[in-house]
């Protein structure tokens, strides 16, 4: 019977590393995940995963699979009332059904595409949430880690 062996490299800002993770709500719905098939190969700290998701595993070594459960807001942040804005349904192109829960991409003046989730809509006026659809959720997170510090 072979051993597992651990790398001496812990993951840490700048490293490499290749993960299959699973991402779910505490009602056990996936909401993101990466595979052994298709794992996630990226840089700790470029912005790929979320800093409290990163920070979770922080010191970890390749061949570590462990599981922790998130607070809400931990992960995604907490959600925020500034980050609902309300529209006016002729902002919205007319083919568009528009109805609550509805996430829709929008472009921002930089140019980069954000979701925006509507709340409501109210005597011509569609509430739209820009906070992450995760914000303020609490969250399971269990990884494998496959790899530290080889690309």
């Amino acid at each position: 019977m072979a051993a597992t062996m651990k790398s001496d490299v812990r993951i840490a800002p700048g490293e490499p590393v290749t993960l299959v993770f699973s991402l779910s709500l505490q009602d056990g719905t996936v909401v993101d995940a990466a595979t052994s098939e298709e794992p996630l190969h990226y840089v700790i700290g470029d912005g790929t995963l979320e800093a409290g998701l990163e920070q979770k595993l922080m010191g970890l070594h390749a061949g570590t699979s462990t599981a922790f459960d998130l607070e809400p807001g931990e992960a995604f942040g907490l959600p925020d009332e500034d980050n609902v804005h309300v529209l006016e349904v002729d902002a919205f192109p007319s083919e568009l059904e528009l109805r609550p829960g509805l996430v829709i991409g929008f472009t921002t003046p930089a140019e980069q595409e954000v979701p925006g989730t509507i709340l409501e809509i109210d005597q011509g006026l569609v509430h739209v949430d820009f906070n992450h659809p995760l914000a303020g959720k609490p969250l399971h997170f269990a990884v494998e880690v496959l790899s530290v510090g080889t690309p």
